[in-house]
Order: C-alpha cells, then sequence, then structure tokens
C-alpha cells in the first residue's frame, strides 16, 4: 500500500469513528453488488445458544437478529419478573442475549446516581461517551442535565437514572420499536424495584414507551401522570431530552417550568394529583 493510499485509509476510519461506526458486520469485505452475490445470496445458518444458568434461553438467531422478537419480549419479561433487586437485575441483563444490541454494544449501561433516591429519571438509549463508560447520560447532554438538577438543588447523588434501553444503538441511531419492547421489562422492573417518588421521562420515546402516551413530547411535557407498577402508583411527568435542548435551546425555559414543578412535587407531595391515562 503507498503512503497516499494509507493517509487515504487511516482519514475513512477516522470519519468512520466520528460518525459513531465502531463494529464490523464480518472479518472479509463482500461485494455486495456482485450479480452472483445478488442472484444467489449465502443463506446464513442459524444457531443456538445455549442460555447461562437463570437466565431464558435466547431464541436461535439468523444474521445477529432475533428469529422471533415476541419470544424474545417473553424471555425479557420472566426474566426481569426474576429479580429480586437492582443488582440482580443488571446481572440478569450482563447475560441476557434476547436484544441483539448486546453483541454491538461496548458494554452494559445500566444506571447511575443513587437507587435509594426518591427521584428518577429515564432516557431513551446510552450514547458514545455513555457506552465507553457504562454510565447513563455522560457526554454533552449529561453535563446539561447535571445542570439542570443542580438548579433546583439536587446532584446526581440525589437522583436515579437510567435508559429505556441499556445498551448503546450502533452509529446512535434511534433505536427500533422492537428492541424498545425487549427492553421495556427491565426498565419496568428497574422503576419498580428502585420505587422513587417521582419519575422523569426525558423525551417523547421515553414518556410514549413508559406512560403509553400517543403525543409528541411538545404536548406532552409538564403534565402530571400515574406510572403503575402493579403495586402502587409513581408521580411521572415528562420534559424535553437534554440533547434536544442543545438543539433547541430556546425550550430551555420550559424545561425550566417542568424542573420547577419537579421540585415542588417533590417538596410538597401531600398537594399532587395525576391526570388519568
Amino acid at each position: 500500500m503507498t503512503p497516499e493510499h494509507t493517509r487515504a485509509a487511516r482519514e475513512l476510519l477516522a470519519f468512520y469513528a466520528e460518525a459513531g461506526v465502531d463494529a464490523l458486520l464480518g472479518e472479509e469485505p463482500v461485494d455486495r453488488l456482485s450479480a452472483a452475490l445478488i442472484e444467489s445470496p449465502p443463506a446464513a445458518p442459524e444457531r443456538a445458544v445455549e442460555a447461562p444458568r437463570g437466565v431464558p434461553a435466547r431464541p436461535a438467531i439468523s444474521d445477529g437478529v432475533s428469529a422471533a422478537p415476541e419470544v424474545a419480549v417473553m424471555a425479557a419479561r420472566e426474566a426481569a419478573r426474576s429479580a429480586a433487586s437492582l443488582h440482580e437485575l443488571r446481572e440478569i441483563l450482563l447475560k441476557f442475549e434476547g436484544c441483539a444490541l448486546r453483541a454491538t454494544a461496548k458494554q452494559l449501561v445500566f444506571a447511575d446516581g443513587n437507587p435509594q433516591a426518591r427521584l428518577m429519571l429515564v432516557g431513551e438509549a446510552p450514547g458514545r461517551e455513555e457506552d465507553l463508560e457504562g454510565l447513563p447520560f455522560v457526554g454533552r447532554s449529561g453535563k446539561l442535565l447535571d445542570l439542570m438538577l443542580s438548579a433546583i438543588g439536587i446532584d446526581r447523588g440525589g437522583a436515579y437514572i437510567a435508559n429505556i434501553i441499556p445498551w448503546r444503538p450502533p452509529g446512535n441511531r434511534t433505536p427500533t420499536p422492537q428492541e424498545s419492547q425487549i427492553c421495556l421489562p427491565f426498565i419496568q422492573r428497574q422503576i419498580e424495584l428502585a420505587n422513587p417518588d417521582v419519575l422523569v421521562c426525558l423525551g417523547g420515546p421515553s414518556s410514549q414507551t413508559l406512560l403509553g402516551v400517543k403525543e409528541g413530547i411538545k404536548r406532552t411535557r409538564g403534565r402530571w401522570l400515574a406510572f403503575h407498577t402493579g403495586t402502587r402508583e409513581i408521580r411521572a411527568i415528562a420534559t424535553f431530552h437534554p440533547a434536544y435542548l442543545l438543539r433547541s435551546p430556546l425550550e430551555k425555559r420550559l424545561a425550566w417550568r417542568d424542573f420547577l414543578a419537579i421540585k415542588k412535587a417533590l417538596d410538597e407531595p401531600q398537594e399532587f394529583s395525576t391526570v388519568p391515562l
């Protein structure tokens, strides 16, 4: 390889890294425009994966994608129900193979902060920085979230922070509905075990997934709703995701109103009332 080719290859790799590409689909390059490949594509053999002890077996997979998402959802529900503590839930997630995202993520991003806190915040999915550090909200949006919390007198030791999806989607893409449904039983059980007094959904996907609302975040934010665990009702509110506020700083004034409402609910819980879903 000539020096020019070497430099071009390095620049291309740097571009891929900046774009969030951090996984290969195969060890050898494939000419996917080849006429022979188009006429007779190779079939990927199915392989069974033996589940670790105490974790439901993963359905047979083909080319890294679960063959039956509904089976993976059922396995996730069974696994999540078996967790008696947050520590057990994290251990189960470390072994769970029903979601293909774990194969491309560097590590599990479970939670940060204080699980005994009265306030819990839930976003959608980890980004690149979170994937590297194994903690949610540690990048630019995480720094903004810290500032928003500190403005109402709360630091990370006074809140518990997690995501619906505990693995980073490749290239920071939007999680698919199937991926969200597979991971949903785990975050529901995580909320139930943490048992906060106030639940904050950061962004539209979080509020739609956890609270079942149909409207977008601009119509949902600022409204007090109810999250039902099966044993109690937790007060819940949606607000803008910090990443959105970085792109739309004028909306910070509305997010500030939401955080003032959160502070009031924590200070004066007896005056709280929810809007039925």
